[in-house]
């Protein structure tokens, strides 16, 4: 049975379905309220943000874990039926400019963008500065994230949103902008803490301070900056959690199209997808957390973690993360820090699910690489571990040099529906 890609829902003062036909990134409606209408009220723009929430998690979000997780070889294929799906289990040039989940992915998360900027651009004339400053660090979570996620699959971004005829900018581009709208976020906050009356109008879960710096630091280290990454994740507090929530109406898009079905995709083995010289070590306690055993229907591996139920919460970043950011920081140094990134890399291998807010633990003995090359290879194999499903895998495998036989794309060809009304749509990438 082929997926269907679930609809975008946009959420303002009243719910409004949107339409992207084609390939523009024209995001006016002129069936829906206006812009004005909806965005010159502090609720109004609240009601927005609430939305580019939704739309991330279930559009966005959901994309990235499913082509990436396919394409890594983290997860295997229920049904080839799934037409998108096929074409990542095949990879190379199976993947092409018809895929589906990558047109969607692609509006969508140039969607959140759109809507993020205008919240941002709104939240200037909101008297109450600190209600101000909740909807610039809430809606740049986001905007951030899909422009994470944009940067991570295709080789050039698109320099602006909201129109159908734009230049494109190398990938590293997109996380330096990213990056530029999370500072301007904090300096806000900074200037005017977030008031308790925006946080009583968004869902619960979401840190927002602590995921600003967490993506900074993600971002920083993805561009290649490797002090800013560190500072950037020495301000993250590793005490506390901050997800994504779901209930029945809204429930956990990967646990709806995935675990709960059967039909799509489930994990690879116990291996998660690593090679035979990086396979987890016996014993390793995130195996169970991440996978559960079916003991009568194949396959045998099923998501479990994040993914098991129509609630579950899924974080918008690990604690793990976080330390494992630091020791790759200390590693990359000109002259690397060993002590400091050996120190970090064995908190991550040795912490008991007890003491991560999310419940992850390898809990296993300490390790320790002698030189900078085999520390870098144990926090790649870890990262592989501790994030696993999280979309970030392909980044991974391209920062730590991995080999092209490990994955079945190195990025993704430009959908067609951009290329058909973009004429400056760069070329697809050969592999």
């Amino acid at each position: 049975m082929k997926r269907i890609i679930p609809s975008i829902i946009y959420t303002g003062l009243a719910a409004v379905l949107i339409s992207t036909p084609g390939c523009k990134k024209d995001f006016n409606n002129p069936t829906a309220a206006t812009s004005a209408q909806v965005l010159s009220t502090a609720k109004g723009l609240a009601g927005v943000a609430v939305g580019l929430q939704r739309t991330y998690a279930n559009n966005v979000a959901n994309a990235v874990s499913d082509a990436n997780g396919l394409i890594t070889g983290e997860t295997i294929l229920m049904n080839a039926g799934n037409t998108s799906e096929f074409q990542f289990s095949k990879g190379g040039n199976s993947v092409d400019g018809t895929n589906a989940l990558l047109g969607n992915l692609w509006s969508t998360a140039h969607k959140v963008i759109y809507d993020a900027n205008n919240v941002i651009a709104g939240a200037a004339t909101v008297a109450d500065k600190g209600y101000a400053s909740g909807l610039i660090g809430y809606a740049t979570i986001y905007k951030a994230l899909s422009m994470g996620a944009v940067s991570s699959f295709w080789e050039k971004v698109p320099d602006t949103v909201g129109t159908s005829i734009t230049a494109f900018s190398g990938r590293t581009t997109g996380f330096t902008r990213a990056i530029a709208s999370i500072d301007k976020a904090l300096t806000a906050i900074n200037a005017a803490p977030i008031s308790a009356s925006f946080l009583t109008d968004i869902p619960a879960g979401v840190d927002i301070v602590n995921t600003l710096n967490a993506l900074k630091a993600r971002y920083s280290l993805f561009a290649g900056n490797y002090a800013a990454a560190l500072t950037a994740a020495n301000a993250v507090d590793l005490s506390k959690k901050s997800t994504l929530n779901f209930e029945a109406a809204n429930p956990n898009p990967i646990y709806n199209t995935a675990t709960s079905t059967n039909n799509l995709y489930q994990p690879v083995d116990s291996t998660l997808g690593l090679p035979v010289a990086l396979a987890p070590t016996a014993g390793d306690k995130r195996i169970p957390f991440y996978t559960v055993i079916n003991q009568t229907i194949l396959p045998r591996f099923r998501l479990n973690g994040f993914w098991i139920a129509a609630n579950t919460a899924i974080p918008l970043y690990l604690p793990g993360e976080i330390t494992l950011i630091k020791a790759e920081c200390y590693a990359r140094q000109t002259t690397p820090d060993m002590v400091n990134a050996v120190a970090e890399l064995n908190k991550v291998v040795t912490k008991k699910a007890v003491n991560d807010p999310l419940g992850i633990g390898a809990d296993l003995a300490a390790v320790a690489p002698a030189t900078a090359a085999e520390v870098l290879t144990e926090i790649y194999k870890n990262r592989c571990i501790e994030l696993f499903h999280s979309g970030l895998k392909l980044e991974d495998m391209r920062r730590f040099g991995r080999p092209d036989t490990e994955k079945k794309r190195n990025l993704f060809p430009y959908p067609f529906r951009e290329r058909d009304s973009n004429p400056n749509t760069p070329a697809d990438p050969a592999f």
